[in-house]
């Protein structure tokens, strides 16, 4: 890692240092097919393209993503740092396999986050935010009548992102950006034995939001996200 050499010490009281061109570090420039490798990567993590303990052969990666060899190996080193993959010396790269341990820690956090989410939410919300809360229950209801997981794991995600936007904070909503990619991919597994009992939940929790019930909307919101933590270690078990 490049070690960045430290501002010098102002030589008076008030005085500035100017910064000259010896001294400069300069900032990278964002590498934009790097991160679209591994995004397009983790995306087919989580739809189910690529299952856990899937081997990741470079070389077919690249062919099917339409790129070189080396923003494939860049992403998998990445992916491995951010664990998705494991890098296994003279086996090559495989898609991590979720522990038990590490959904329920993660799950967890989710919990907590989109409580206070739910809180907040049902503090602000309009008819209009309301309105289109229903819109996206039905898209769930919709996906759920036909049986289509990865549809259903979409709208679970889109309602739950717009109650999160709801609640006003960004500080909440950055932090639940954080893990929500991580939550689809350990929500696909149980998108369908949770189905009819997750939409009926989400119905209730609209309920709350649309009354301005805060405390009841925060109730619901732990209950359900508790529930699929615990539907997560059944399935897990299987």
């Amino acid at each position: 890692m490049t070690q960045r050499a430290p501002f010098p010490a102002p030589t008076s009281r008030g005085a500035r240092n100017a910064l000259t061109p010896a001294a400069a570090r300069r900032v990278q420039r964002p590498a934009p097919l790097r991160q679209a490798v591994y995004d397009a990567i983790i995306e087919l993590i989580v739809n189910g393209t690529l299952e856990p303990g899937r081997h990741l052969v470079e070389n077919e990666l690249a062919e099917y993503l339409g790129v070189s060899r080396q923003p494939v190996r860049e992403a998998l080193q990445r992916l491995q740092t951010d664990g998705w993959v494991d890098l296994r010396p003279g086996q090559g790269a495989f898609v991590h396999t979720p522990t038990e341990e590490e959904a329920d820690q993660l799950l967890s956090v989710r919990a907590v986050l989109e409580t206070h989410s739910a809180r907040l939410a049902a503090a602000g919300a309009t008819e209009e935010d309301v309105k289109r809360l229903w819109e996206l229950q039905q898209a769930g209801l919709d996906a759920l009548a036909a049986e289509n997981a990865e549809d259903m794991v979409r709208a679970n995600s889109a309602l739950h992102a717009e109650i999160t936007r709801l609640s006003g904070n960004i500080v909440l909503a950055e932090h639940i950006d954080l893990v929500e990619r991580r939550v689809q991919w350990y929500y696909r597994p149980i998108a369908k034995p949770r189905g009819h009992d997750a939409w009926n939940e989400h119905a209730e929790l609209i309920k709350a939001i649309a009354a301005g019930d805060a405390e009841l909307a925060a109730k619901i919101m732990a209950q359900h996200t508790e529930r699929t933590r615990q539907v997560y270690h059944e399935q897990y078990k299987r």
